[in-house]
């Protein structure tokens, strides 16, 4: 996944902004440079930060479904705030934090450590049979299977909050939890598991998660693990999807995340694909929020600014490790089948229903499906062989 603050993007119908587009650019650049950026940020995204609210969390433990690298992170966090967590493992990560503790380290130099008595480990889906609140963090071809185990084993009044990449994911926990109440989560954060139980965050970004009676965000929310309360929580999950479909870019490159965003024959790439995106997304009367005061329809055009010009602009707003990867890149690395057909193949989904041509995505989904079946890892692709052109 790819979060880096703001993004951006060769001027075409889609997306080529006038006049008046660059001179509210150029009002929100200065702002940036009046150091102003925190203040705008905070009031672009819905609901006020809620730090630390102990007070509200129940003694019953959040629990961890499918306790990943992101599950890992995120319930390491909380369990070093002083959370009850329970992870949800395969028998390999229980294995690696039982002999080597969790490890999280952040793209800020931060670094906290837990043994592992410090939270509970466990292969059996009845770790869920106390929680209070679920963290579904499995791939999305998974969902289904762990809302079963949920369904039979947790309680009927915990809260299943979604932290996957996708949009669907959702609606499959509400159909096979009956009643139970189940939130919509966004996590624009990259982790990678550095192995021996070493968890890292590389890229900057607050949890999202619906809006609910219980204030769910504020029960999350500790110190290093912002989460924010949504009024719009799908309207970020789309507006995270846009993102993400750079994923897939990052696994057939190779490339770590800021030495393509650096090149701007790779911001062109992404920028192309996103206005096919966004190009659908209109199509269909959905409006992504963007995560930042710049526009998520101004994005592909500031992508394909010219270097300097890209580096001036936004050079201060990017908070990414130089060695990040996207999860995509992670699963053709080990092998793993990647989550393509919820990311690109959701967006043509929306496509083939409203007559849009989306050519480069089916493209990518294609080189992406060719890099699973080989089993060689990332295939090293350059910005022309993927467009088709090399």
């Amino acid at each position: 996944m790819l979060s880096f603050g703001v993004s951006f993007g060769e001027r075409s119908p889609l997306t080529a902004p006038g006049a008046k587009t660059y001179g509210a650019l150029m009002t929100v650049t200065r702002r940036m440079r009046r150091n102003q950026w925190a203040a705008a940020l905070a009031s672009a995204i819905e609901g006020p930060v809620i730090q630390g609210a102990s007070s509200v969390v129940t003694d019953r433990p959040i629990v961890v479904a499918g306790a990943g690298a992101i599950g890992c992170f995120a319930g390491g966090m909380l369990a070093a705030a002083g959370r009850r967590i329970a992870l949800l493992v395969r028998p390999r990560v229980k294995t690696e934090i039982e002999r080597f503790g969790l490890r999280l380290t952040d793209f800020d130099g931060s670094e906290k450590r837990l043994g592992a008595g410090q939270l509970a480990l466990s292969e059996d889906p009845a770790i869920f049979h106390c929680a209070g609140i679920v963290l579904v963090t499995v791939k999305s071809a998974d969902t289904a299977a762990v809302a079963d185990q949920i369904a039979q084993h947790a309680p009927q009044d915990a809260v299943i909050v979604s932290l996957q990449n996708g949009i669907g994911n959702v609606a499959v926990l509400r159909e096979r939890l009956g009643g139970r109440r189940v939130l919509a989560g966004m996590v624009p954060f990259n982790v990678i598991a550095m192995g021996e139980g070493r968890f890292h965050r590389s890229t900057s970004g607050d949890i999202h998660i619906g809006e609910d009676a219980e204030n769910t965000a504020g029960k999350l929310s500790v110190a290093g693990l912002t989460v924010r309360r949504s009024g719009d929580i799908t309207g970020v999950q789309w507006g995270k999807l846009i993102i993400n479909l750079n994923n897939a870019l990052s696994a057939l490159s190779d490339m770590p995340l800021a030495a393509q965003l650096a090149n701007r024959d790779w911001r062109r790439l992404f920028a192309d694909q996103m206005a096919e995106g966004l190009a659908a997304l209109k199509a269909s009367g959905i409006t992504p929020v963007s995560a930042t005061p710049i526009p998520m329809g101004w994005t592909p055009a500031l992508l394909r600014l010219p270097d300097a010009i890209f580096n001036v602009i936004l050079g201060r707003t990017i908070k990414i490790d130089p060695e990040a990867r996207s999860s995509m890149w992670q699963d053709l690395k080990q092998g793993r089948k990647t989550e393509i057909d919820y990311l690109q193949g959701a967006v043509i989904a929306l496509a083939e229903q409203n007559d849009i041509d989306v050519p480069l995505m089916r493209r990518i989904v294609a080189l992406i499906k060719q890099a699973e079946a080989a089993g060689n890892g990332p295939p090293r692709l350059t910005p022309q062989q993927i467009r088709g052109s090399a």
